[in-house]
């Protein structure tokens, strides 16, 4: 119930799309990084990091190269209690103080994951999505944790894979079609 009893109509948001990765990462990770946040932005979707260095960063800055104001937010769920470590190119920082268990809020709030590269970190997001039956591409040719489980599922609970996108625009596509899909 709303306001004084009152039922409120559902509200109509653009997606929510993660990239999720390292904050460390070399410039092959971080231009396929840059290129996803870029195609984030082109979709109309809002995008999400974990609002650090390296693939989150690269991600944020190619979502903010393109005009402003076709674009909707590049939010970063940080880690710390402050917005002390937060990249430029976020527009909407959060900081938690939750450390790694922000990994949840990232994995919960994103409506699709796309993994570029990454760490331990990585790999949490993408189970903590999977759990949740959120759409997971992986850059394949990025690295990390996202080349070790693209074309793999984590368990038996669910019939397709971690999709393995070869370039930025398979994995956009993937989760487009997952977007648009009747549920």
């Amino acid at each position: 119930m709303g306001l004084a009893g009152t039922t409120l109509p559902p509200v109509a948001r653009n997606p929510i799309v993660a990239v999720i990765g390292a904050s460390s990462a070399d410039a092959l990770t971080k231009g396929i990084a840059e290129e996803v946040g870029r195609r984030i932005v082109l979709e109309g979707w809002h995008l999400l990091t974990g609002g650090g260095a390296g693939v989150m960063e690269a991600a944020c800055r190619g979502y903010r190269r393109v005009d402003a104001g076709t674009r909707g937010h590049a939010l970063g769920i940080l880690p710390t209690e402050t917005a002390d470590t937060v990249n430029p190119f976020v527009d909407i920082a959060l900081p938690t103080g939750l450390g790694i268990a922000r990994n949840a809020l990232i994995a919960r709030a994103a409506d699709a994951l796309i993994a570029v590269g990454g760490c331990s970190g990585t790999l949490s997001e993408m189970a903590l999505a999977w759990q949740l039956g959120r759409p997971i591409a992986a850059c394949a040719d990025s690295g990390g944790w996202a080349e070790k489980m693209a074309g793999t599922a984590i368990d038996d609970r669910f019939h397709e894979p971690i999709f393995a996108a070869r370039t930025a625009d398979e994995a956009i596509s993937f989760v487009k079609s997952k977007l648009t899909s009747p549920a």
